[in-house]
């Protein structure tokens, strides 16, 4: 019986690997045929057994050269062993299920210089991916800071811009001046900028730095320079912010983790802390 059972559990493995080859082989040839991608490193990175009946999700991390770029990315498909779908969408909801295959955070995700409040000894943790100008980011950032600072002995929050330039150039200007603020100790000027009114100053389509800064100074009291926001490390830390969500799958903002888990529903934070 030990034995039959043993050979019927390699029988398995074996199967699941070679499957495990195939959809990577598929992955490979699919990328190839994009003229404008040199994959030069692709493996599977996570693998998850989904609800949906004999399927499951393969994650991939991809090293690429894109358009004369290096370039990191990840990507996700299908298969139940004889067929692979780049995508599957529930038929009730219209959504695609491929936040569910998304490994738990790491721990470099719980970095001592985005730590916006609470504290970092603390078994429950929050990580918010947020673009200052995103209307549900304005509605929704303050909400989860306010939660926070009622249980920050309890609770950790950390913090990531990920500004959506293409729907909102004046925030790449605002998410530098929002750092500089928070490097020189003033933390509380995330909550600020997210209930200012910026709509008397700026739209969001503003690209004028010297303006943006201008109105920034002017509504927050603070005295930050043009030559501060554009520091080589102020650029390098908003494009650290951008990579990390990326490599986590944040697709559109707000984007929350609670416990490492990413939450669709965004309201698991407020049971945290009680």
């Amino acid at each position: 019986m030990t034995y039959f059972l043993s050979t019927v559990l390699l029988s398995l493995s074996a199967s699941a690997i070679a499957i495990d080859d195939k959809v990577l082989d598929f992955e490979k040839q699919r990328l190839k045929a994009n003229k404008q991608i040199e994959v030069q490193d692709i493996q599977l990175s996570f693998k998850k057994e989904l609800p949906q009946k004999e399927w499951y999700g393969f994650l991939f991390d991809i090293d690429a050269n894109f358009k004369g770029k290096q370039v990191k990315f990840k990507d996700i498909v299908f298969s139940n062993g004889e067929y692979i779908a780049l995508d599957l969408i529930h038929i009730d909801t219209h959504e695609s299920i491929k936040k569910d295959v998304m490994p738990k955070l790491t721990n470099a995700y719980y970095k001592k210089e985005n730590l916006l409040l609470g504290n970092p000894e603390a078994k429950d943790t929050i990580v918010v991916f947020s673009d200052p100008l995103c209307p549900f980011c304005m509605d929704f950032i303050p909400d989860v800071i306010r939660h926070v600072q009622k249980h920050k002995n309890s609770i950790a929050l950390y913090y990531y811009h990920f500004p959506l330039l293409q729907l909102h150039p004046a925030s790449g200007v605002l998410t530098r001046l929002m750092d500089v603020a928070i490097e020189q100790g003033n933390k509380d000027i995330v909550l600020k900028v997210y209930e200012a009114d910026w709509d008397k100053y700026f739209t969001e389509q503003e690209t004028n730095e010297i303006k943006i800064l201008e109105a920034f100074n002017k509504e927050l009291n603070t005295h930050i320079t043009l030559e501060q926001i554009q520091t080589k490390k102020i650029n390098e830390k908003i494009l650290d912010d951008i990579q990390m969500g990326e490599n986590a799958l944040v697709q559109g903002t707000p984007t929350i983790f609670v416990n490492g888990e990413k939450d669709s529903n965004k309201t698991k934070f407020l049971e945290l802390g009680k």
